[in-house]
């Protein structure tokens, strides 16, 4: 499924500034996630496009414009006018850069990965924005499947009652070709596979109403003379050598012919965004319109890919994004040809599909064959097409009920049991535990505050800094400051680039205040302690990165482990960075962050930035690494080779402070085992350096459409099984060795790749086939 992003552009100007509303979500559903921002004031941007469009249009090139001026002696270059179309794009992307717009950026990067199909709409009635290059954006050029539209911020739904029909019928209106050749786009119409074209050669105003209200029109086409007025609310096309129509005259034809399933209006002429804006308040779905002047061989250079495209089963979006960029190879005769064409749409439609406008009647076959086929090969044909039939019904139907999310209680049981079967692991030696124990917490002195005392921590982080290790992670709440009886203790925390504390961010969606972090320990050495919880209450996932609330005490914006793992790789040469697409790397390891459907989560909260939790595999997930006692730590016992260049956690295991998490693991009594914050904090941390430096795989999915292929695969193998086994006994069995098979091949996959597939679909599909086959047909006899 594509992506849908909304860019909201409010009442604002480049002398104040524009208020911006990001909105993404999947095609045709609510928007998942929106923020806002705020574009700063810069009133050179208008600027820099008046001097682009005043030289681009002082060019002499054959062209469709009428009443736009140019000076009598040319004294500009196409050079000229290179250079200014490099200085707006320099100062666009400048301003779109910008500090207040960087949270629009960011999410975008979060949430949207260059594979996505994306349709990007700019929502606003500011005709100087509207103007602007956006397809230039550098954050677009990264997406090769985006194409950006226009769209007004007042829109509606017009019902119209159009089924497909057997050609698509295309009103090519051929309006006033004084000085311009419109032939070619004739021929090009003529040439259109599956469409029946009614062409207007200059005809009267009369002529082109009676043609709107008579026929049901899927797309008008426009090629000739047109422009924009002064305003820019207003266009005109030069219908003959005498008249000319504004949209607002053809408005009772235009708006029957909406009614009446006109899908996609395209003017292959001059200065378009007039016609565009009018035709906004006619409803129709899609307009294609060029921004400039255009000349005669780009106009029909840019039709003919388009059509290309469009008619071999392209979306809309990607068929214009195509064909103007293909214009390319033209700009070396006709200065920024890639910036001419623009789509506006109604926010309200669905993009527009070529096999959407037709029927296609080759689905009647009449067949002759040489000899009767024989009973038997009857069959054979109808078992095969029962089987595809019943798969492809099956399949579509299980994908959408795992979409909305009714089997994710059982693909999650499915996934823990296959996660308690890996092989165990060796406990991480990097890592040293240090626990405070309920023995612990009763030995410190009584005017302690939580589970460690100032007095504890002061011994135990001036015993532990002479060892010096690479870092102390103290997983335990200080939201007071530290006693005047223990300075040091506050020095240490204040000064030490070993040390990194934890706060909890708040959460207004469940009310949670957030606790503070210490005072003396600076913000670039604080991390946070959230974690995700399933619905279930299990930890399955892992939670790197979010963007805290602005009322929240703390304000960490990376997990505790994170900032942990983060200084541990730094002397191994090894920092976080962002790719181009705005994923995390660590060296090679790159990081998929979970969307809200990834394998088998199905509309989960996928805030921030999470990956699955892989954990290292134990009996007991508390051996994830050594582990000490404070009481052993403060009498000595405690080897400096467990703490030299180590990262040392301390944390309570006290049961009195319950800070404890369910897994996917299995206790020895059958329920899920529990962890103590500490240890899952250790078990974090040892996945990002496992992955990093060791290069443990991170847990991973199919995309969506691997999954759907595979979940059909094993519908239509079950079918099969149906079809050719008649004997009850066989089938059983072949059955359930293929159930076998299926739970097997899961498992490996999963033990050696870290990839999670989906059983618990494939395995209804296989079971779901064979018995609707069962009922439905026939064996064949084996003959």
């Amino acid at each position: 499924m594509g992506k849908l992003v909304v860019l909201k552009l409010g009442t604002g100007s480049f002398e104040a500034g524009f208020p911006v509303t990001l909105q993404i979500g999947d095609e045709n559903v609510r928007p998942i996630v929106e923020i806002i921002g705020e574009l700063p004031p810069n009133p050179e941007i208008p600027l820099f496009y008046h001097q682009w469009q005043s030289i681009y249009r002082q060019l002499k090139f054959s062209g469709r414009p009428i009443g736009i001026p140019k000076q009598l002696k040319q004294t500009l270059s196409l050079e000229d006018c290179q250079k200014a179309a490099d200085n707006l794009r320099f100062h666009l992307n400048t301003w779109l850069s910008s500090h207040s717009f960087r949270p629009i950026r960011e999410k975008w990067l979060e949430k949207l990965v260059p594979e996505d199909h994306i349709r990007v709409l700019l929502q606003t009635n500011d005709l100087r924005l509207q103007k602007l290059p956006w397809h230039l954006w550098d954050l677009l050029e990264r997406y090769p499947k985006a194409e950006i539209a226009l769209s007004a911020p007042s829109y509606e739904q017009v019902s119209r009652n159009s089924p497909p029909k057997s050609q698509v019928k295309v009103l090519a209106i051929l309006g006033n070709s004084q000085g311009i050749d419109i032939q070619t786009d004739s021929q090009i119409l003529a040439e259109l596979p599956h469409a029946n074209t009614i062409f207007l050669v200059e005809p009267s105003s009369k002529d082109l109403t009676d043609q709107l209200w008579k026929q049901d029109w899927q797309i008008l086409f426009f090629a000739g003379h047109s422009a924009t007025d002064g305003s820019g609310d207003a266009g005109k096309i030069y219908i003959n050598q005498t008249e000319s129509l504004t949209i607002t005259q053809l408005k009772y034809g235009l708006r029957k012919a909406v009614e009446r399933g006109l899908h996609l209006a395209i003017f292959n002429s001059c200065d378009g965004l007039g016609l565009a804006r009018e035709f906004a308040d006619l409803h129709i779905p899609q307009i294609i319109v060029m921004r400039e002047p255009v000349p005669d061989r780009v106009a029909q250079e840019f039709l003919k890919y388009f059509l290309e495209a469009f008619a071999r089963g392209e979306s809309l979006y990607i068929a214009v994004r195509e064909a103007r960029e293909r214009l390319q190879g033209l700009e070396t005769q006709f200065p920024c040809a890639t910036w001419l064409p623009v789509i506006y749409q109604n926010p309200a439609t669905m993009p527009l599909l070529w096999r959407e406008l037709h029927v296609n009647q080759n689905s009647q076959q009449i067949t002759s064959v040489p000899k009767t086929p024989t009973r038997r090969g009857i069959k054979l044909r109808q078992a095969l097409s029962a089987v595809m039939l019943t798969s492809i019904v099956i399949t579509p139907f299980l994908m959408g009920v795992r979409y909305f999310g009714f089997l994710q209680s059982w693909e999650l049981m499915a996934f823990d049991h296959m996660l308690r079967l890996r092989p165990q692991e060796k406990p991480d030696s990097r890592i040293l535990v240090i626990e405070i124990t309920e023995e612990d917490v009763q030995a410190q002195s009584s005017n302690r505050r939580g589970s460690l005392s100032d007095e504890a921590l002061d011994k135990l982080s001036a015993k532990l800094e002479a060892y010096k290790p690479r870092v102390i992670g103290l997983d335990i709440y200080r939201d007071y400051a530290v006693q005047s009886a223990y300075p040091k203790l506050a020095e240490r925390m204040r000064n030490s680039d070993r040390f990194v504390a934890v706060c909890q961010v708040s959460n207004p969606q469940s009310s949670k205040p957030g606790i503070k972090p210490p005072p003396e320990v600076s913000p670039d050495s604080l991390g946070f302690s959230d974690i995700v919880i399933d619905a279930d209450n299990v930890v399955r996932r892992h939670l790197l990165a979010l963007t805290p609330p602005p009322s929240s005490p703390c304000t960490a914006p990376y997990a505790l482990n994170v900032q942990l793992a983060l200084r541990y790789l730094y002397p191994e040469g090894i920092q976080l960075q962002f790719t181009p697409d705005g994923a995390w790397q660590l060296g090679q390891l790159k990081f998929q962050p979970i969307e809200t459907h990834t394998g088998g989560y199905q509309g989960v909260d996928a805030l921030g930035h999470q990956i699955l939790l892989n954990y290292r595999s134990f009996p007991n997930l508390e051996a994830i690494a050594p582990r000490i006692t404070l009481q052993q730590a403060l009498t000595g016992k405690i080897p400096a080779d467990a703490v030299k260049d180590k990262i040392v956690l301390i944390g309570t295991t006290a049961e009195s402070f319950r800070d404890y998490s369910l897994t996917p693991y299995a206790s020895s009594q059958g329920k899920s085992q529990e962890i103590a914050g500490v240890s899952l904090q250790a078990q974090m941390v040892s996945q990002l350096l496992s992955a990093a430096l060791d290069g443990r795989p991170l847990l991973w999915t199919w995309n969506i459409w691997g999954e759907v292929i595979w979940v059909w695969g094993w519908a239509v193998i079950g079918g099969l099984l149906a079809a050719y086994l008649r004997q009850p006994t066989y089938l059983s069995w072949a059955v359930g060795g293929l159930f076998l098979s299926l739970y097997g091949f899961c498992l490996i996959i999963l033990i050696l790749y870290s990839c999670w597939i989906p059983f618990v679909p494939a395995a209804i599909a296989l079971g779901a086939n064979t018995v609707i086959l069962i009922t439905v047909i026939k064996p064949i006899k084996q003959s």
